[in-house]
């Protein structure tokens, strides 16, 4: 199948469950520099009434880019990794994601545009808990190179 408008509204089966671990997200916002104490402190998270510590915002990316694998490795797209750009990223979250969540995420393409051979691609990753709650969704946008263009 080419990389052209008909693959809208294509989409894949929810990743395996992440559980996210309070490490990770201590990792993740060491990394950031990012201070923030409920993010690494449980007193903290639950005196914003959080039963646990949260992730800092972009942490969704991590499930998210997970719900993207199908889509990148899927054989009738042929989309090599080394010829993909990520474009923006964007998040919209019921709640922050915590300690001890075990999510999944499910991508469906919205749309691609065709220019030059090289494809845009927007897919959305619905993010859900284990349980069935959904969490939100984490927007990407791919710009897929032409295959002669990758040389």
């Amino acid at each position: 199948m080419p990389l052209d408008a008909s693959l809208a509204g294509r989409s894949y089966p929810a990743s395996a469950p992440y559980e996210i671990g309070r490490e990770k997200l201590r990792e993740l916002a060491e990394a950031l520099g990012d201070t923030t104490p409920a993010y690494v402190d449980p007193d903290a998270a639950r005196a914003l009434g959080y039963p646990e510590v949260v992730a800092p915002p972009t942490f969704p990316f991590l499930v998210a880019w997970r719900g993207l694998a199908p889509l990148l490795a899927d054989p009738e797209l042929g989309i090599g990794l080394e010829r993909v750009v990520h474009g923006d990223q964007r998040f919209a979250l019921a709640r922050p994601l915590q300690a001890g969540d075990r999510v999944t995420g499910a991508a469906t393409v919205e749309s691609v545009r065709v220019v030059g051979g090289n494809a845009l691609i927007s897919v959305r990753v619905d993010l859900r808990a284990e349980d069935g709650e959904e969490l939100g969704s984490a927007w990407s946008s791919l710009l897929v190179r032409a295959p002669e263009a990758a040389a």
